[in-house]
This record gives C-alpha cells, sequence and structure tokens, in this order.
C-alpha cells in the first residue's frame, strides 16, 4: 500500500506541474507586452522542475509515462 501512494503522488505532480506549465507558456504566448519578466520568471521555473523531473526518473529508471511527463518536450514546449 505504501508505494502506491508514492506511485499516485508522483503521478499526480507530474501532471499538474505539466498543466501549469504548459498553461503559463500559452499565457507568456498570448501577452501583448513582450518584455514581460515575471511571466518569463514562471516560465523558466516551470522548464527547470520539469526538465530535472525528467532526470531524475530517468537516473531511478522510472518510466517517464508513470509520471505524466512523456508527452513533454521542455525545449519545445516551454521555450
Amino acid at each position: 500500500m505504501t508505494d502506491d501512494k508514492y506511485y499516485y503522488y508522483l503521478q499526480d505532480l507530474g501532471l499538474l506541474i505539466k498543466r501549469y506549465a504548459l498553461e503559463a507558456a500559452k499565457e507568456l504566448r498570448e501577452k501583448k507586452e513582450v518584455d514581460d519578466n515575471f511571466h518569463q520568471g514562471v516560465l523558466a521555473a516551470y522548464y527547470r522542475v520539469i526538465t530535472l523531473m525528467q532526470q531524475q526518473a530517468e537516473g531511478f529508471d522510472i518510466n517517464l509515462s508513470a509520471i505524466g511527463l512523456d508527452d513533454i518536450d521542455p525545449d519545445r514546449d516551454l521555450g
């Protein structure tokens, strides 16, 4: 039971972070002000968190689909 708890936690966390990151990227694209440091900083933080989660999952031999991060490419989707 304990392992399931961690699995579902990581799965939810990955999906939520991905959703918030994609929303932040969309919001920044739709902003009329090109020089929006706050939103650029938010997006940069999500970029770093997602790349870190993906790297760590790889290091621990965890399939990215198990944590909901298999279909996001930070360079493509958040860049």
